[in-house]
């Protein structure tokens, strides 16, 4: 089962994809959805059936209008964080021979990144019960740096680059009791300072600090633990760079329930009614192969299982608001 958010009549709804065509309507979001589950004790793909209207949309309307939203949100955006992990993901057979042989190496002679990705090769998927390997985490910020699917990715005037990044995203929202429920999961564009983060990996945090977008579906079922999708950059309709993808946990150093513990250890990330949209890292970037993206390229990445490709326009902003700091 895959939900969407659209706009309708002005209202946030959630929606079930029916097939390429035709979504139909819930009668509210996907966040009062999660909330029906946690509450009836029900799962979220029995709320979502007991739920439907009769009312049918135009998916390819939906798009054609901007009407598609990222299909979890919170009424509050202060309430959904956004984080990530990175150095997660193995790579191509042949960029993992070469981390494994890197690895190999003595512990004095490996760079912070590769010390790190050693850590999960040797013990990012821990036995049931057992904690493994902390892994590389950021923060990208709270709901208002999502953008919805098909909207633009505005980078900052101070920005150094702006790149995708096509990753698999976690979607929870936290419990009365304070156990995070996982929703399920999306395709995502991490989107990053690339340029920013390799002058210094101390700026880490900084090159993060930019908006992203997920969607447009929300995977309610398990997930396959093999995916392979396509990332593409096109300019002008055409197609700049396109590069094949493996995501899944057969293709990560560390489990997704490895990344998951060491995200939700800390007890702040367990608020009850939070949303957390949560990136799982990625091995396929177009920085790698000496591509700057330009107003008006079209991110666009795609997973077959998730259905419709997220899609995002990069602009510039000219300038952002000037930021002085007053004395009370």
């Amino acid at each position: 089962m895959r939900l969407i958010q659209c706009l309708h009549e002005n209202r946030l709804y959630a929606a079930l994809v029916e097939n390429e065509d035709r979504v139909r309507l819930a009668d509210t979001d996907t966040y009062h959805l999660a909330c029906d589950a946690m509450s009836s004790g029900r799962s979220m793909t029995e709320v979502v059936e007991s739920r439907l209207t009769e009312t049918r949309l135009d998916y390819a309307q939906l798009v054609e209008t901007r009407r598609l939203m990222p299909p979890l949100t919170h009424p509050d955006p202060a309430h959904c964080l956004v984080t990530g992990t990175g150095l997660t993901h193995l790579g191509s057979a042949d960029a993992r021979s070469a981390m494994h042989a890197k690895a190999q190496a003595s512990d004095e002679d490996l760079t912070d990144s590769m010390r790190m990705f050693k850590l999960g090769v040797e013990n990012g998927k821990p036995a049931a019960g057992k904690v493994g390997a902390q892994p590389e985490w950021f923060y990208k910020g709270d709901g208002d740096c999502v953008v919805p699917p098909e909207a633009p990715l505005p980078s900052p005037s101070f920005a150094q680059d702006g790149g995708e990044e096509p990753e698999l995203a976690g979607l929870y929202l936290i419990d009365d009791n304070g156990r995070p429920r996982r929703l399920g999961f999306a395709v995502g564009n991490e989107f990053s300072d690339h340029v920013t983060e390799r002058f210094n990996y101390l700026w880490l945090a900084h090159s993060k600090l930019r908006v992203c977008s997920f969607g447009p579906e929300l995977l309610l079922d398990e997930l396959p633990d093999h995916l392979e999708g396509l990332s593409r950059i096109t300019r002008r309709h055409e197609i700049l760079w396109e590069k094949p993808f493996l995501t899944g946990e057969r293709n990560m150093a560390h489990s997704l329930a490895n990344l998951e513990y060491h995200h939700f250890k800390y007890p702040g990330f367990r608020r009850p009614g939070d949303v957390h949209v949560h990136f799982f890292g990625t091995a396929t970037l177009s920085f790698a192969d000496a591509i700057q993206a330009q107003e008006g390229d079209r991110f666009e990445i795609e997973v077959p299982a998730f259905g419709r490709p997220l899609r995002n326009p990069l602009t510039h902003r000219a300038e952002d608001d000037e930021v002085e700091v007053i004395p009370l």
